[in-house]
């Protein structure tokens, strides 16, 4: 559906370039944009590769591990049916690290193994989600972020004069999305997912 959304935003916008006679702002503009997403993204590249290269430390020096045992509590209240143990569990808590600190790209690999080692535990319809898959998609969708490392690097590479300004506000925002995120996982369940893996 979005792209078909996109697909008539662009149409239309050339319809109306095309019918004041300013085709050539079309061309521009896009010959513009595709110049600011290349540099942004080159200039991103320093940035992530830092923390990928935090993330990469912290589990081969054992800290994943640590942390995965400091907050078992929580992590058996949200996945009660996922083993302690079983590598899920290091892979959900490796992707919630990478969301905590901003960065949505990092976190998509650990997420897509988080699913993976879930579909494993899957003892109903493959084709069905179960509930600790929901709950992990909640909370990757809305995790809280302590650090908006992305954004500030985007403010930072586009001059701005404070590019931390927005952490106060990001972790405002996404620990309520995050609580509400929790709280309707919850109440699903209650309602819904009995008896669901």
């Amino acid at each position: 559906m979005v792209n078909y959304i996109w697909l008539g935003m662009i149409v239309s916008g050339i319809v109306v370039a095309a019918a004041h006679g300013q085709v050539e702002a079309v061309t521009r503009a896009v010959l513009e944009g595709a110049d600011k997403a290349v540099k942004t993204s080159l200039n991103l590249v320093a940035i992530l590769t830092f923390w990928l290269g935090m993330m990469r430390l912290a589990e081969a020096s054992g800290l994943v591990s640590a942390l995965a045992y400091l907050v078992r509590p929580v992590t058996r209240f949200l996945f009660p049916e996922v083993p302690p143990d079983h590598p899920a569990m290091g892979a959900i808590i490796m992707n919630l690290s990478a969301n905590i600190l901003g960065l949505g790209n990092a976190a998509t690999p650990m997420g897509l193994v988080a699913m993976q080692e879930l579909q494993k535990l899957n003892r109903g319809d493959p084709k069905t989600a179960t509930a600790s898959m929901c709950t992990f998609l909640a909370l990757n969708t809305s995790c809280l972020t302590l650090i908006p490392t992305t954004i500030i690097g985007i403010r930072t590479i586009y001059g701005s004069a404070d590019p931390t300004a927005i952490v106060g506000t990001t972790i405002f925002a996404t620990a309520c999305g995050m609580t509400m995120a929790v709280i309707v996982d919850r109440l699903l369940r209650h309602f819904y997912g009995r008896g669901v893996t």
